[in-house]
Protein backbone atom coordinates (compact mmCIF):
# COMPACT_ATOMS: atom_id res chain seq x y z
CA UNK A 1 0.00 0.00 0.00
CA UNK A 2 1.86 3.06 -0.96
CA UNK A 3 0.80 6.54 1.07
CA UNK A 4 2.83 9.81 1.06
CA UNK A 5 6.49 10.05 -0.23
CA UNK A 6 9.26 11.89 2.02
CA UNK A 7 12.35 13.41 0.26
CA UNK A 8 16.08 13.55 0.52
CA UNK A 9 18.54 16.12 -0.32
CA UNK A 10 21.77 14.92 -1.64
CA UNK A 11 24.80 17.35 -2.95
CA UNK A 12 21.99 20.02 -3.71
CA UNK A 13 19.84 17.22 -5.64
CA UNK A 14 16.64 16.96 -3.85
CA UNK A 15 15.30 13.26 -4.13
CA UNK A 16 11.58 11.55 -4.00
CA UNK A 17 10.92 8.36 -2.12
CA UNK A 18 7.50 6.83 -1.46
CA UNK A 19 6.48 5.91 1.53
CA UNK A 20 4.51 2.52 0.94
CA UNK A 21 2.37 1.86 4.16
CA UNK A 22 1.48 -1.89 5.68
CA UNK A 23 -1.54 -3.03 7.00
CA UNK A 24 -0.16 -2.29 10.94
CA UNK A 25 3.39 -1.66 12.03
CA UNK A 26 6.33 0.91 10.56
CA UNK A 27 5.43 2.23 7.40
CA UNK A 28 8.93 2.07 4.97
CA UNK A 29 10.76 4.20 2.69
CA UNK A 30 11.14 3.00 -0.86
CA UNK A 31 14.86 3.46 -1.73
CA UNK A 32 14.78 0.98 -5.03
CA UNK A 33 16.05 3.72 -7.02
CA UNK A 34 18.69 5.60 -4.15
CA UNK A 35 21.72 4.17 -6.18
CA UNK A 36 20.77 5.29 -9.58
CA UNK A 37 19.51 8.69 -8.42
CA UNK A 38 22.54 9.42 -6.23
CA UNK A 39 25.29 7.26 -6.70
CA UNK A 40 24.95 6.10 -2.95
CA UNK A 41 24.05 2.78 -0.74
CA UNK A 42 22.33 3.06 2.73
CA UNK A 43 24.41 1.68 5.28
CA UNK A 44 22.70 -0.50 7.72
CA UNK A 45 24.72 -3.43 9.07
CA UNK A 46 22.25 -6.07 10.48
CA UNK A 47 20.05 -4.45 8.57
CA UNK A 48 18.20 -3.43 11.54
CA UNK A 49 15.95 -0.57 9.93
CA UNK A 50 15.73 -2.60 6.33
CA UNK A 51 12.10 -4.41 4.82
CA UNK A 52 13.92 -6.96 2.87
CA UNK A 53 10.73 -7.88 1.30
CA UNK A 54 7.00 -7.35 1.66
CA UNK A 55 5.12 -10.26 3.60
CA UNK A 56 1.76 -11.30 4.90
CA UNK A 57 2.84 -13.91 7.20
CA UNK A 58 4.04 -12.92 10.54
CA UNK A 59 3.80 -9.68 12.65
CA UNK A 60 6.24 -8.38 15.83
CA UNK A 61 5.66 -5.21 17.48
CA UNK A 62 8.12 -5.51 19.93
CA UNK A 63 8.01 -2.37 22.16
CA UNK A 64 4.28 -3.89 22.72
CA UNK A 65 4.80 -7.93 23.06
CA UNK A 66 2.89 -8.57 20.09
CA UNK A 67 3.00 -11.99 17.91
CA UNK A 68 0.86 -12.59 15.16
CA UNK A 69 0.33 -15.34 12.71
CA UNK A 70 -1.61 -14.28 9.83
CA UNK A 71 -3.13 -12.09 12.12
CA UNK A 72 -4.35 -14.53 14.88
CA UNK A 73 -2.28 -13.77 18.02
CA UNK A 74 0.59 -16.50 18.83
CA UNK A 75 -1.30 -16.74 22.46
CA UNK A 76 -4.55 -17.88 21.29
CA UNK A 77 -2.99 -20.08 18.98
CA UNK A 78 -0.88 -22.23 21.33
CA UNK A 79 -3.85 -22.28 23.62
CA UNK A 80 -6.44 -23.44 21.30
CA UNK A 81 -4.58 -25.36 18.23
CA UNK A 82 -2.37 -27.98 17.39
CA UNK A 83 0.91 -27.68 15.63
CA UNK A 84 -0.50 -29.03 12.12
CA UNK A 85 -3.18 -26.44 12.48
CA UNK A 86 -0.51 -24.19 12.63
CA UNK A 87 1.68 -25.43 9.79
CA UNK A 88 -1.49 -24.85 7.87
CA UNK A 89 -2.55 -21.12 8.59
CA UNK A 90 1.06 -20.20 7.93
CA UNK A 91 1.06 -22.09 4.20
CA UNK A 92 -2.39 -21.16 3.21
CA UNK A 93 -2.91 -18.13 5.13
CA UNK A 94 -6.55 -19.40 6.56
CA UNK A 95 -7.62 -21.63 9.68
CA UNK A 96 -8.53 -24.93 7.79
CA UNK A 97 -12.10 -25.81 8.32
CA UNK A 98 -12.66 -29.44 10.05
CA UNK A 99 -12.60 -31.22 6.70
CA UNK A 100 -9.15 -29.50 5.52
CA UNK A 101 -7.51 -29.98 8.81
CA UNK A 102 -8.14 -33.84 8.57
CA UNK A 103 -7.04 -33.85 4.81
CA UNK A 104 -3.96 -31.95 5.93
CA UNK A 105 -3.51 -34.60 8.93
CA UNK A 106 -3.86 -37.25 6.86
CA UNK A 107 -1.01 -36.01 4.12
CA UNK A 108 1.27 -35.09 6.46
CA UNK A 109 1.03 -38.63 8.63
CA UNK A 110 1.42 -40.50 5.15
CA UNK A 111 4.41 -38.16 4.39
CA UNK A 112 6.58 -38.68 7.57
CA UNK A 113 8.57 -41.99 6.66
CA UNK A 114 11.75 -41.35 4.73
CA UNK A 115 13.54 -43.49 1.94
CA UNK A 116 15.05 -46.42 3.01
CA UNK A 117 18.67 -45.32 1.68
CA UNK A 118 18.42 -41.94 3.77
CA UNK A 119 19.64 -44.95 6.66
CA UNK A 120 22.45 -45.88 5.25
CA UNK A 121 23.23 -42.66 4.52
CA UNK A 122 23.30 -41.73 8.06
CA UNK A 123 25.68 -44.08 8.35
CA UNK A 124 28.24 -41.94 6.54
CA UNK A 125 28.32 -39.68 9.76
CA UNK A 126 30.43 -39.91 13.29
CA UNK A 127 28.94 -41.29 15.67
CA UNK A 128 29.16 -38.01 17.99
CA UNK A 129 27.99 -35.82 15.41
CA UNK A 130 26.56 -33.39 16.65
CA UNK A 131 23.00 -33.31 15.44
CA UNK A 132 22.63 -30.27 13.79
CA UNK A 133 25.31 -31.18 11.78
CA UNK A 134 23.85 -34.45 10.79
CA UNK A 135 20.36 -32.80 10.70
CA UNK A 136 22.03 -29.75 7.91
CA UNK A 137 23.67 -33.02 5.65
CA UNK A 138 20.43 -34.87 5.87
CA UNK A 139 18.44 -32.17 4.59
CA UNK A 140 20.20 -30.63 2.16
CA UNK A 141 20.28 -34.82 0.99
CA UNK A 142 16.84 -35.18 0.36
CA UNK A 143 17.17 -33.11 -2.70
CA UNK A 144 19.00 -36.15 -3.99
CA UNK A 145 16.54 -38.76 -2.63
CA UNK A 146 13.20 -36.46 -4.10
CA UNK A 147 14.28 -34.41 -7.16
CA UNK A 148 10.79 -35.60 -8.08
CA UNK A 149 9.44 -32.35 -6.41
CA UNK A 150 12.75 -29.46 -7.16
CA UNK A 151 11.07 -28.13 -9.86
CA UNK A 152 10.30 -24.49 -8.15
CA UNK A 153 8.11 -23.35 -11.32
CA UNK A 154 5.70 -26.32 -10.57
CA UNK A 155 2.86 -25.06 -7.97
CA UNK A 156 2.20 -28.98 -7.44
CA UNK A 157 6.18 -29.73 -7.41
CA UNK A 158 5.81 -26.96 -4.74
CA UNK A 159 3.30 -28.44 -2.46
CA UNK A 160 4.99 -31.54 -2.41
CA UNK A 161 8.13 -30.43 -1.49
CA UNK A 162 6.42 -28.38 1.18
CA UNK A 163 4.12 -31.75 2.82
CA UNK A 164 7.54 -33.98 2.56
CA UNK A 165 9.71 -30.99 4.29
CA UNK A 166 7.03 -30.89 7.34
CA UNK A 167 6.64 -34.72 7.23
CA UNK A 168 9.45 -36.02 7.42
CA UNK A 169 11.61 -33.39 9.29
CA UNK A 170 10.90 -34.83 12.86
CA UNK A 171 11.75 -37.87 11.43
CA UNK A 172 15.00 -36.85 10.27
CA UNK A 173 15.23 -35.09 13.87
CA UNK A 174 14.54 -38.87 15.96
CA UNK A 175 17.31 -40.38 13.41
CA UNK A 176 20.03 -37.91 14.09
CA UNK A 177 19.04 -38.07 17.60
CA UNK A 178 19.30 -41.90 18.11
CA UNK A 179 22.20 -41.97 15.60
CA UNK A 180 24.02 -40.02 18.34
CA UNK A 181 23.45 -42.14 21.10
CA UNK A 182 23.69 -45.57 19.26
CA UNK A 183 20.20 -46.74 19.19
CA UNK A 184 18.27 -48.01 16.57
CA UNK A 185 16.04 -46.07 14.36
CA UNK A 186 12.19 -45.66 14.99
CA UNK A 187 9.99 -45.97 11.74
CA UNK A 188 6.95 -43.27 12.40
CA UNK A 189 3.50 -44.67 13.37
CA UNK A 190 0.43 -43.34 11.19
CA UNK A 191 -1.90 -43.78 14.60
CA UNK A 192 -0.05 -40.82 16.72
CA UNK A 193 -0.27 -37.24 15.85
CA UNK A 194 2.63 -35.19 14.90
CA UNK A 195 4.26 -34.93 18.28
CA UNK A 196 3.38 -37.91 19.60
CA UNK A 197 4.75 -39.56 16.76
CA UNK A 198 7.76 -37.78 16.86
CA UNK A 199 8.54 -38.44 20.61
CA UNK A 200 7.98 -42.10 20.13
CA UNK A 201 10.42 -41.74 17.04
CA UNK A 202 13.15 -40.50 19.54
CA UNK A 203 12.54 -42.17 23.05
CA UNK A 204 10.79 -45.82 22.06
CA UNK A 205 12.83 -48.82 21.93
CA UNK A 206 12.53 -52.14 20.50
CA UNK A 207 12.89 -53.95 23.35
CA UNK A 208 9.52 -52.48 25.09
CA UNK A 209 6.34 -50.84 24.49
CA UNK A 210 6.25 -46.70 24.50
CA UNK A 211 3.57 -44.66 25.75
CA UNK A 212 3.31 -41.27 25.00
CA UNK A 213 2.83 -38.84 27.87
CA UNK A 214 0.03 -36.91 27.15
CA UNK A 215 1.51 -33.70 29.13
CA UNK A 216 4.69 -33.62 27.42
CA UNK A 217 3.25 -34.16 23.90
CA UNK A 218 1.12 -30.94 24.44
CA UNK A 219 4.14 -28.75 25.87
CA UNK A 220 6.26 -30.22 22.91
CA UNK A 221 3.11 -29.33 20.60
CA UNK A 222 3.09 -25.86 21.66
CA UNK A 223 7.01 -25.12 22.11
CA UNK A 224 6.16 -25.86 17.83
CA UNK A 225 3.69 -23.36 17.26
CA UNK A 226 5.88 -21.06 19.13
CA UNK A 227 9.03 -21.57 16.85
CA UNK A 228 7.38 -22.17 13.92
CA UNK A 229 7.90 -18.57 12.61
CA UNK A 230 9.87 -14.93 13.68
CA UNK A 231 9.20 -13.05 11.00
CA UNK A 232 12.42 -11.94 8.99
CA UNK A 233 14.78 -13.55 11.26
CA UNK A 234 18.39 -14.61 10.35
CA UNK A 235 17.80 -18.00 9.10
CA UNK A 236 14.50 -17.03 7.79
CA UNK A 237 16.63 -14.32 5.58
CA UNK A 238 18.91 -16.79 4.47
CA UNK A 239 16.16 -19.36 3.39
CA UNK A 240 14.83 -16.19 1.35
CA UNK A 241 18.31 -15.36 0.05
CA UNK A 242 19.32 -19.07 -0.99
CA UNK A 243 15.37 -19.32 -2.61
CA UNK A 244 16.21 -16.15 -4.54
CA UNK A 245 18.65 -17.75 -6.75
CA UNK A 246 16.27 -20.22 -7.74
CA UNK A 247 17.87 -23.25 -5.42
CA UNK A 248 15.68 -25.89 -4.56
CA UNK A 249 13.80 -26.12 -1.59
CA UNK A 250 15.67 -28.81 -0.21
CA UNK A 251 19.07 -26.70 -0.57
CA UNK A 252 16.65 -23.62 1.10
CA UNK A 253 16.09 -25.46 4.08
CA UNK A 254 19.32 -26.88 4.78
CA UNK A 255 20.61 -23.45 4.15
CA UNK A 256 17.91 -22.10 7.22
CA UNK A 257 19.40 -24.62 9.45
CA UNK A 258 22.86 -24.32 9.09
CA UNK A 259 21.83 -20.33 10.03
CA UNK A 260 19.71 -21.91 12.57
CA UNK A 261 22.97 -23.56 14.19
CA UNK A 262 24.55 -20.40 15.33
CA UNK A 263 24.46 -19.96 19.20
CA UNK A 264 22.98 -16.21 18.35
CA UNK A 265 20.22 -17.68 17.03
CA UNK A 266 18.54 -21.22 17.48
CA UNK A 267 21.15 -22.53 20.02
CA UNK A 268 20.33 -19.56 22.39
CA UNK A 269 18.10 -22.51 24.76
CA UNK A 270 21.24 -24.31 25.03
CA UNK A 271 23.31 -21.75 25.74
CA UNK A 272 21.18 -20.59 28.28
CA UNK A 273 21.26 -24.10 30.11
CA UNK A 274 24.63 -23.89 29.49
CA UNK A 275 24.58 -21.41 31.75
CA UNK A 276 22.54 -22.67 34.13
CA UNK A 277 25.21 -25.71 34.56
CA UNK A 278 28.38 -23.27 34.71
CA UNK A 279 26.28 -21.70 37.45
CA UNK A 280 25.95 -25.19 39.15
CA UNK A 281 24.18 -24.33 42.54
CA UNK A 282 21.28 -22.34 43.83
CA UNK A 283 24.34 -20.90 46.28
CA UNK A 284 26.29 -20.13 43.53
CA UNK A 285 23.17 -17.38 41.80
CA UNK A 286 24.37 -14.50 44.11
CA UNK A 287 28.03 -14.93 42.67
CA UNK A 288 27.11 -14.71 39.04
CA UNK A 289 24.27 -12.12 39.37
CA UNK A 290 26.63 -10.00 41.12
CA UNK A 291 29.26 -10.85 37.68
CA UNK A 292 25.85 -9.86 35.22
CA UNK A 293 25.71 -6.82 36.47
CA UNK A 294 29.70 -5.70 36.32
CA UNK A 295 30.34 -3.92 33.53
CA UNK A 296 33.87 -4.96 33.31
CA UNK A 297 32.97 -8.95 33.20
CA UNK A 298 32.55 -10.78 30.30
CA UNK A 299 30.37 -13.24 31.82
CA UNK A 300 26.70 -13.08 30.40
CA UNK A 301 23.18 -13.98 31.60
CA UNK A 302 21.65 -16.50 28.64
CA UNK A 303 17.98 -16.48 28.16
CA UNK A 304 16.86 -12.84 29.76
CA UNK A 305 15.50 -10.39 27.68
CA UNK A 306 15.36 -10.17 23.83
CA UNK A 307 16.50 -8.41 20.64
CA UNK A 308 13.16 -7.66 19.06
CA UNK A 309 11.01 -7.84 22.63
CA UNK A 310 11.88 -4.69 24.38
CA UNK A 311 9.20 -5.46 27.29
CA UNK A 312 8.35 -9.45 27.12
CA UNK A 313 8.01 -11.91 25.01
CA UNK A 314 4.68 -13.14 24.57
CA UNK A 315 5.78 -16.73 24.09
CA UNK A 316 7.29 -16.69 26.98
CA UNK A 317 4.60 -16.15 28.94
CA UNK A 318 3.22 -19.39 27.56
CA UNK A 319 6.38 -21.45 27.98
CA UNK A 320 6.88 -20.38 31.73
CA UNK A 321 3.03 -21.84 32.14
CA UNK A 322 4.20 -24.84 29.54
CA UNK A 323 7.50 -25.55 31.49
CA UNK A 324 6.01 -25.20 35.03
CA UNK A 325 3.25 -28.02 33.99
CA UNK A 326 5.95 -30.37 32.40
CA UNK A 327 7.59 -30.16 36.07
CA UNK A 328 5.21 -30.79 37.89
CA UNK A 329 3.99 -33.47 35.85
CA UNK A 330 7.47 -35.19 35.76
CA UNK A 331 7.72 -34.51 39.88
CA UNK A 332 11.12 -33.42 39.19
CA UNK A 333 12.22 -32.09 42.82
CA UNK A 334 15.46 -33.17 43.15
CA UNK A 335 17.91 -31.76 39.65
CA UNK A 336 20.20 -29.16 40.84
CA UNK A 337 19.97 -27.22 37.47
CA UNK A 338 16.35 -26.97 37.52
CA UNK A 339 16.44 -25.60 41.09
CA UNK A 340 18.82 -22.84 39.64
CA UNK A 341 16.55 -21.92 36.78
CA UNK A 342 13.70 -21.91 38.72
CA UNK A 343 15.30 -18.88 41.46
CA UNK A 344 16.97 -17.62 38.70
CA UNK A 345 13.63 -17.06 37.02
CA UNK A 346 12.01 -15.61 40.55
CA UNK A 347 15.20 -13.16 41.05
CA UNK A 348 14.51 -12.00 37.51
CA UNK A 349 10.82 -11.53 37.78
CA UNK A 350 11.77 -9.54 41.47
CA UNK A 351 14.75 -7.79 41.02
CA UNK A 352 15.21 -4.16 40.55
CA UNK A 353 18.40 -4.34 37.90
CA UNK A 354 16.30 -7.03 35.84
CA UNK A 355 13.06 -5.07 35.53
CA UNK A 356 14.53 -1.45 34.76
CA UNK A 357 16.94 -3.47 32.02
CA UNK A 358 13.84 -5.24 30.62
CA UNK A 359 15.90 -8.64 31.40
CA UNK A 360 12.39 -11.37 31.57
CA UNK A 361 13.24 -14.50 31.27
CA UNK A 362 12.89 -15.50 27.63
CA UNK A 363 11.47 -18.20 25.53
CA UNK A 364 14.86 -19.92 25.43
CA UNK A 365 15.44 -19.93 28.62
CA UNK A 366 11.91 -21.77 29.57
CA UNK A 367 11.96 -24.20 26.55
CA UNK A 368 15.97 -25.31 27.55
CA UNK A 369 14.40 -26.10 30.64
CA UNK A 370 11.13 -27.91 30.13
CA UNK A 371 13.11 -29.72 26.62
CA UNK A 372 15.52 -31.42 29.31
CA UNK A 373 13.15 -32.41 31.81
CA UNK A 374 11.52 -34.25 28.68
CA UNK A 375 15.15 -36.04 28.29
CA UNK A 376 16.14 -34.40 25.38
CA UNK A 377 20.05 -33.71 25.68
CA UNK A 378 21.24 -30.19 25.10
CA UNK A 379 22.93 -31.19 21.79
CA UNK A 380 19.31 -31.60 20.33
CA UNK A 381 17.44 -28.73 21.08
CA UNK A 382 18.34 -26.48 17.97
CA UNK A 383 17.35 -29.59 15.68
CA UNK A 384 14.01 -29.28 17.38
CA UNK A 385 13.69 -25.77 17.02
CA UNK A 386 14.58 -26.62 13.45
CA UNK A 387 11.44 -29.08 13.31
CA UNK A 388 9.42 -26.51 14.05
CA UNK A 389 10.29 -23.53 12.50
CA UNK A 390 10.66 -25.60 8.87
CA UNK A 391 6.92 -24.52 8.10
CA UNK A 392 7.82 -20.81 8.86
CA UNK A 393 11.04 -21.13 6.37
CA UNK A 394 8.49 -22.79 3.81
CA UNK A 395 5.77 -20.09 4.03
CA UNK A 396 8.02 -17.51 3.85
CA UNK A 397 10.22 -19.45 0.40
CA UNK A 398 6.91 -19.81 -1.43
CA UNK A 399 5.70 -16.47 -0.58
CA UNK A 400 8.93 -15.01 -2.49
CA UNK A 401 8.58 -17.39 -5.37
CA UNK A 402 5.34 -16.80 -5.56
CA UNK A 403 5.94 -12.96 -5.27
CA UNK A 404 6.12 -11.35 -9.32
CA UNK A 405 8.91 -8.42 -7.52
CA UNK A 406 10.94 -10.76 -6.23
CA UNK A 407 15.00 -10.50 -7.39
CA UNK A 408 17.37 -12.43 -6.51
CA UNK A 409 19.33 -10.89 -3.14
CA UNK A 410 22.11 -8.38 -3.38
CA UNK A 411 23.10 -6.97 -0.95
CA UNK A 412 25.53 -4.04 -1.26
CA UNK A 413 28.89 -2.43 0.33
CA UNK A 414 30.80 0.27 1.78
CA UNK A 415 34.30 -0.74 0.84
CA UNK A 416 36.99 0.20 3.00
CA UNK A 417 39.91 -2.08 1.80
CA UNK A 418 43.13 -0.99 -0.38
CA UNK A 419 42.72 1.48 -3.32
CA UNK A 420 43.98 0.25 -7.26
CA UNK A 421 47.28 -1.22 -7.10
CA UNK A 422 49.64 -2.35 -10.03
CA UNK A 423 50.61 -6.36 -9.45
CA UNK A 424 54.42 -6.57 -8.58
CA UNK A 425 55.84 -10.25 -9.52
CA UNK A 426 57.02 -12.55 -6.80
CA UNK A 427 60.56 -12.11 -7.20
CA UNK A 428 60.29 -8.04 -6.66
CA UNK A 429 58.27 -8.74 -3.40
Amino acid sequence: MSGNSSQLQVDGKTIDMAIKKGSIGPSVIDIAKLYSQTGMFTYDPGFTSTASCESQITYIDGDEGVLLYRGYPIEQLAEHGDFLETCYLLLEGELPTAAQKADFDYRVTRHTMVHEQMARFFQGFRRDAHPMAVMVGSIGAMSAFYHDSTDISDPQQRMIASMRMIAKMPTLAAMAFKYTIGQPFVFPLNSLDYTSNFLRMCFAVPAEEYKVNPVLSRALDRIFILHADHEQNASTSTVRLAGSSGANPFACIAAGAACLWGPAHGGANEAALKMLEEIGSVENIPKYIAKAKDKNDPFRLMGFGHRVYKNYDPRAKIMQKTTHEVLNELGIKDDPLLDVAIELERIALSDPYFIEKKLYPNIDFYSGITLKAMGFPTSMFTALFAVARTVGWIAQWKEMIEDPSQRIGRPRQLYTGAGPREYTPIGRR
